[in-house]
């Protein structure tokens, strides 16, 4: 133990702090500050964007890098304007999303939720598209032969 901290004491001593870490070592503990500024970052921010046009995707695409940010996106202004340019910009959140390993999901018809790599956006399973599958489905035993 004492070859420890005498290591952690030669790593970290610098002109003002050796007479902190011999404190230290000798209390067997050291105090660490809380700093308001580190608590502040690591929060966690629901933030609502419209989309207007293509341009006013960069917001979104910087929150989702930053990786703190979940983003509930408003597409109604750009649907009813363009629907191109609406698949470019969303397109481009996807990949985006990507990108970061986050993940990005409609709700409605208005709406679209994208959040980074921390979080997972739940999708209720359904099995009736599957079973309406195979009920279209019919085998042929056998060819008609001529």
């Amino acid at each position: 133990m004492d070859s420890f901290m005498s290591k952690m004491k030669r790593m970290f001593s610098g002109s003002g702090d050796s007479g902190v870490l011999e404190q230290a070592e000798e209390e067997g503990y050291v105090e660490l500050s809380t700093d308001s500024g580190i608590e502040g970052k690591s929060k966690i921010v629901v933030r609502p964007f419209v989309i207007e046009d293509f341009e006013s995707i960069k917001p979104i695409l910087d929150s989702l890098r930053e990786g703190r940010t979940i983003a509930l996106i408003n597409i109604k202004p750009l649907k009813d304007k363009d629907l191109v340019e609406l698949k470019r910009a969303i397109n481009k959140i996807k990949k985006t999303c990507d990108a970061v390993e986050g993940d990005i999901a409609g709700f409605g018809e208005n709406w679209i939720a994208a959040v980074p790599s921390f979080a997972h956006i739940y999708r209720q399973r359904t099995d009736k598209p599957a079973e309406q599958k195979k009920a279209a489905v019919t085998e042929v035993s056998e060819y008609g032969e001529q």
